[in-house]
């Protein structure tokens, strides 16, 4: 019952555990882990970048709408030679100037009509930020379930690691008194040397334990950015979760960022047809100059000034056939967008089937190995108390011994399954987020960096301060 007071406290099995644990003010909760990974994690930072650089996307689509203004000017020295009356001899005239002329003057271009080219530029812009939101969402979602998934394993492979570490002292006990016997005749050597072997594997079981531990103390590291102390018990979440398969999917097929961000990636495809048909057609626009031209020619004091509006208009006849082959390629390529969907909706609904039915082994599992357990307890006992009288052999009792403490790891592994398959459940549903988990976060809103972008035209500096 030792070994059973353990795997409670450690998975949350033990209500008298679970209490004792939360006293510990140090003590580290799965909802605080997800939330340090929430806050920390630079997978879903690096996202949380990207997103903001997406973002800068629409001004930049926006700039066709806008008027485009360009100043030019010169300045230099310029020596002249006049001879005005070369066919003379007579009477040559030469004059000599040395002058400054200088040229200065603004041109503004003014777009009237594109094809509409700006605005589906604009429209693909658009769907490429809300695409790359959802890319974020499943990050975090990704990132969350891996977070849960390392808290997890550390409560197992601690849970395994104490369950070898006790195994080695009931082991250490049997040999002793195998030993014992042996000196007195009771059993042969052979059973000394089984015993020998039963300890030796257990040690090295112990040893694999350990290195399975270090591992999953890396990964929690990894995940959530501290090293793992005093993890307290961790529950499924299947109250979370829809309460019937068909429900999941459905839910999945809704609101899963894989699927959603297909149909925004669908939207941007659609957007990049309509901008390769718009250079079929003509382009109207005006254009302003106002120039100022001083010594022009080099004579001094020859100053020119002048002012113009121009309308424009460019008519696309034929230019090689490359605008064609563009717009059958945007054709193609929204062709391919919208098989990505299907295969979107395959993938989630193929992870909500499995994870959901590894949920349930899991639960069946757990109330199978329990009942396992208290068996294999009962015959230990009874393979003991029958080795004292001769009845059983040492090899019957360290293979019940063997028996009792493989069921045990697996009762461990079962109920780390089901927590582990529970957040497995709601991942691939899409909803594993901050806000669906109630971690007490401040969630981070995209939007807030896009209304400050989308209608930025002039600055250098970032929202933040770069």
């Amino acid at each position: 019952m030792r070994f059973f007071s353990l795997l409670g406290w450690t998975l949350g099995i033990s209500a008298l555990a679970a209490n004792c644990a939360s006293g510990s003010a140090s003590a580290e909760t799965m909802s605080g882990a997800l939330a340090r990974a929430y806050g920390n994690n630079p997978d879903i930072n690096q996202q949380r970048a990207a997103v903001r650089a997406k973002d800068e996307g629409v001004p930049q689509a926006k700039a066709g709408w806008l008027p485009k203004v360009s100043a030019t000017g010169s300045i230099g020295q310029q020596f002249t030679e006049f001879d005005n009356n070369p066919a003379s001899i007579s009477a040559v005239t030469k004059q000599k100037f040395r002058t400054y002329p200088s040229t200065y003057g603004a041109t503004v271009t003014q777009t009237l009509f594109d094809g509409q080219r700006t605005a589906n530029t604009v429209r693909q812009a658009e769907s490429s930020v809300l695409a790359a939101r959802e890319t974020m969402r499943q990050t975090e979602v990704t990132t969350l379930q891996s977070a849960a998934t390392a808290y997890m394993d550390v409560l197992r492979d601690t849970a395994v690691l104490g369950l070898r570490a006790n195994n080695i002292q009931v082991l250490q006990v049997q040999l002793k008194q195998t030993q014992d016997r042996f000196q007195v005749g009771e059993v042969t050597r052979t059973d000394v040397a089984q015993a020998e072997s039963s300890l030796a594997s257990g040690r090295a079981d112990y040893a694999v334990a350990q290195s399975s531990l270090a591992t999953s103390v890396a990964n929690f590291r990894r995940y959530i950015g501290v090293d793992p102390k005093q993890l307290q018990p961790a529950q499924p979440i299947e109250k979370l979760l829809p309460h019937t398969v068909e429900l999941s999917i459905q839910a999945g097929m809704e609101d899963s960022p894989a699927i959603v961000g297909a149909l925004h990636q669908v939207d941007m495809a659609l957007a990049a047809v309509k901008t390769a048909e718009g250079a079929l057609l003509p382009t109207v626009g005006v254009q302003g100059q106002v120039l100022q031209s001083n010594s022009t020619s080099g004579f001094p004091g020859y100053n020119t000034y002048s002012a113009s509006v121009l309308g424009q208009i460019n008519v696309p006849i034929y230019q090689g056939g490359a605008e064609y082959a563009a717009v059958r390629l945007a054709k193609e390529q929204l062709g391919q967008m919208r098989l990505a969907v299907d295969s979107s909706r395959i993938a989630v609904r193929a992870a909500i089937a499995t994870s959901w039915g590894q949920l349930q082994s899991s639960k069946a599992a757990i109330i199978a190995f329990q009942a396992a357990v208290k068996a294999a307890e009962v015959a230990l006992n009874g393979v003991r108390e029958e080795a004292k009288v001769g009845q059983r052999t040492t090899l019957d009792v360290l293979n019940a011994q063997q028996t009792l403490l493989n069921t045990r790891v697996q009762l461990v592994t079962a109920q780390h399954d089901r927590v582990v398959f529970s957040y497995a459940v709601k991942a691939a549903i899409g909803q594993l987020t901050a806000d669906d988990l109630g971690l007490g976060v401040v969630a981070y809103n995209p939007v807030a960096h896009y209304d400050q972008t989308k209608n930025r035209f002039i600055g250098l500096t970032t929202p933040d301060g770069r």
